[in-house]
């Protein structure tokens, strides 16, 4: 079948997320490896197993440090999360979509960031829907959420093309018949879906 709907990631496609060293600007205050006991609360932020506040405090109790500056470094997290808008990406895909294409997202996501994105960068007005992560409460590459996307756009997967950033999850959605493309760059990303959408 023809290729209805683009399914594409936020992260390192539409947002271009530059390294803040935010981890190295905080060890002075918080000392030394102190991310290391981290990773099971940004675990469950991806999924939607705690809220944000729940996040805040958690850190809090790990680290050791009071929640004014629990809040400054998250606000240093989330700069580096939404990073800066790919804007020849965004005007790429609205071309796309002004060419009668549905756009859709499936983000590895963590709470808060439909919000914070959505703020800062408009993405409901580019996109029929997006599914988060942290919202859904599993994420790529688990085919559940692939499968979640094909229902909510009423489309086979074989009129699907997916663009992400990540090998592994490219490849998730090939495992469930969607057409993949892995982005590298700007230029090569929109070359290969040109190829599938015979644009």
């Amino acid at each position: 079948m023809a290729i209805r709907t683009v399914v594409f990631d936020v992260g390192g496609i539409l947002e271009i997320s530059p390294r803040l060293n935010v981890e190295e600007k905080w060890e002075p205050e918080f000392g030394a490896e102190f991310h290391v006991g981290l990773s099971e609360v940004w675990s469950a932020g991806s999924v939607g197993a705690i809220t944000l506040e729940q996040v805040h405090e958690q850190l809090g109790q790990i680290i050791g440090a009071e929640p004014d500056r629990i809040a400054a470094f998250m606000e240093d997290i989330w700069a580096e999360y939404l990073g800066e808008l790919n804007t020849e990406m965004w005007e790429y895909l609205s071309e796309v979509r002004g060419e009668g294409y549905r756009l859709a997202v499936i983000s590895n996501s963590f709470v808060g960031a439909r919000e914070r994105e959505e703020e800062r960068y408009g993405f409901g007005s580019l996109t029929d829907f997006m599914i988060y992560s942290h919202e859904v409460g599993f994420s790529k590459p688990d085919p559940r959420i692939y499968t979640l996307c094909l229902e909510q756009l009423h489309v086979e997967p074989d009129e699907v093309v997916f663009l992400d950033d990540s090998e592994i999850t490219v490849a998730g959605a090939r495992a469930m018949g969607m057409r993949g493309v892995v982005y590298e760059r700007n230029r090569q990303a929109m070359k290969d879906l040109d190829k599938i959408l015979d644009r």
